[in-house]
């Protein structure tokens, strides 16, 4: 067997078991449920950070010193 066929291979049984979980995942009611709450905590968590990186890398590149406070004499 060829390197090429075998990472063919591979990557047919690869596909063929996430499409198997997929199925289980999605016909099994607390699988799935499961699997919308850990899609809403990493959506939950993630979009923050990645919007407050941005946010931090924008102010950045726009070359502005940043805002200190004015502290009351």
């Amino acid at each position: 067997m060829t390197g090429a066929t075998a990472r063919r291979v591979a990557n047919v049984v690869l596909i063929s078991a996430g499409v198997a979980a997929a199925y289980v995942v999605v016909t099994t009611p607390p699988l799935r449920r499961l699997a919308l709450r850990g899609t809403e905590w990493w959506l939950g968590a993630s979009v923050p950070v990645y919007l407050l990186y941005l946010a931090g890398r924008a102010w950045t590149e726009s070359a502005r010193p940043p805002v200190s406070p004015q502290l009351p004499r």
